[in-house]
């Protein structure tokens, strides 16, 4: 059984990762900025007020956990980039740091020509702010987070969606897992497996790596 901190739990990707650990005999909390406005979490759940992005806030719930998880969203660029940076100088000054697992973009992937998903020309504008705040904090973990052990994990660039738990995947490191049709496709669900396995079996320290069917 594992201490798991799950930030952004009240999200997509947060609330299914925290229900998974609970379901798989973990202990979770869920930190979140504002409680009041958190939806369904299971029972066992804990739920906090929490910010990755506040060296007081990552202090006081990294004391008693194994784990923190990143899985935050909605806001600016510079939000995924300072998240990792504020866990990242935090946690250094801890005895004992817990592991941070990092819920990143698919967009961070690459192509087969070698180039990022984010840097294609048809890349939806729409999302380019947040791939690249995405990208600068998977570039900070490989270039700045000597002594804290972390992993950034990529959904599919494209076909990511809510759905069903089937409890198989596959894992790749900076290409998309493609299916015999050439495509990449994920529930929600599946990657929530992907990352309390990890949890549970690490294989993937002080790297990215990408899941799929």
């Amino acid at each position: 059984m594992s201490d798991i901190v799950v930030f952004g739990a009240g999200g997509t990707a947060g609330s299914r990762i925290a229900a998974e650990a609970v379901e798989r005999g973990h202990r979770v909390t869920a930190a979140v900025r504002r409680p009041e406005a958190v939806g369904y979490l299971p029972t066992g759940v804990r739920t906090v007020t929490g910010d990755a992005t506040s060296a007081r806030s990552v202090r006081e719930l990294a004391e008693d956990a194994d784990v923190l998880v990143v899985a935050i969203g909605g806001g600016e660029r510079d939000l995924w980039r300072d998240a990792a940076r504020t866990l990242v100088d935090t946690l250094r000054e801890l005895p004992d740091p817990p592991r941070v697992i990092h819920v990143g973009g698919g967009s961070t992937l690459l192509t087969p020509k070698g180039t990022r998903y984010l840097d294609e020309p048809d890349f939806p504008e729409e999302y380019r702010d947040s791939a690249h705040g995405q990208a600068e904090a998977l570039e900070f973990y490989r270039t700045s987070a000597d002594g804290v052990t972390w992993t950034y994990v990529s959904p599919p660039p494209l076909e990511f969606h809510p759905g069903e738990r089937t409890g198989h995947y596959r894992t790749g490191t900076d290409h998309p897992v493609t299916d015999a049709q050439g495509r990449s496709v994920l529930t929600y669900e599946d990657l929530a497996v992907a990352i309390v396995d990890e949890i549970e079996d690490p294989r993937f320290g002080n790297t990215r790596f990408t899941v799929a069917y």
